[in-house]
């Protein structure tokens, strides 16, 4: 408070201009967290307070009934509702591993290796990166079926660690890291591996946080692949159930439990930032586009 009072008052003088930018600030800060603020909000109203009009923001007698109501639903499901949590976690931790290692090797010898066409190939990166990934969807199907992937789990984690965006990301703060301190490995006798696993994957590991908390984000979020590459309801995803008790593929609308299960769902992306908040800042205030 003292450090923002400073900043706005200047001697006698008042900083209108600073006044102005933290109420714009603090009005677009308020924006961004009112939809979880409604969220959590909503996933605690009683059935009353779910349908008034005009709708209120806040909830006035908070319940735990729209939590007991998603246990009944999903306990008259054929499958578990642990199978889906299950599912995402397994799928959403294999991708993200398998990504953080595939985009770091592949960076590296773009960033780090004078390899034959790496200028093209890093402009077909860029390139990728303008594509939706809609436009990908029927390709990958056509390959994962080719290769007799569905209804696996490998169906639902092979199509997400091709991620130009997270290659992308790695390379440029790969570009930070001075070539002479890898020479200085070569010369001391480090072989290629020992140089990528001991220091520069260490070197790496604010990008790394920056590329796990998207990549869980995503994987976690998405029920795209479940709806595509599997036909067996026991290999869907958590995802996949919530828009289900939403009311999103033939079930009975369940606005109370449907919050709960979104608020269950948002939890783990929350605590994922909370956790890398630090480290993605600093990959976002490194990442300079150089080249």
């Amino acid at each position: 408070m003292t450090i923002l009072s400073g900043s706005m008052v200047k001697g006698r003088r008042v900083d209108w201009g600073g006044v102005i930018l933290y109420l714009f600030l603090s009005c677009f800060a308020i924006l961004m967290v009112a939809p979880l603020v409604y969220l959590v909000s909503t996933a605690f109203k009683p059935l009353e307070e779910l349908f008034l009009f005009p709708p209120r923001f806040f909830v006035i007698n908070p319940t735990l009934k729209n939590f007991n109501d998603l246990l009944m639903i999903t306990s008259a499901s054929t499958v578990p509702f642990s199978r889906y949590i299950f599912n995402s976690l397994f799928i959403t931790i294999a991708s993200v591993s398998l990504g953080v290692v595939i985009s770091a090797m592949a960076a590296y010898p773009l960033s780090k290796h004078q390899m034959p066409f790496r200028k093209q190939i890093f402009s077909m990166i860029i390139l990728a990166l303008m594509f939706a990934p809609a436009v990908t969807q029927i390709p990958q199907y056509l390959v994962i079926t080719k290769l007799g992937l569905m209804n696996t789990y490998w169906a639902m984690i092979v199509p997400g660690l091709a991620a130009p965006v997270f290659l992308f990301l790695t390379k440029q703060f790969l570009d930070q890291i001075p070539d002479a301190l890898l020479e200085a490995a070569k010369i001391d006798g480090a072989r290629e591996w020992v140089i990528f696993w001991r220091i520069v994957m260490p070197m790496l590991k604010p990008a790394l946080s920056t590329v796990v908390l998207l990549s869980f984000i995503s994987t976690w979020n998405d029920p795209g692949p479940a709806m595509l590459f599997t036909t067996s309801e026991s290999m869907k995803t958590l995802p996949y159930a919530l828009s289900t008790i939403s009311g999103g593929t033939g079930v009975i609308a369940q606005a109370g439990a449907g919050a709960a299960a979104a608020l269950l769902t948002v939890i783990p992306s929350i605590v994922m930032f909370v956790i890398s908040q630090r480290m993605v800042l600093e990959t976002m205030a490194h990442s300079g586009i150089k080249d």
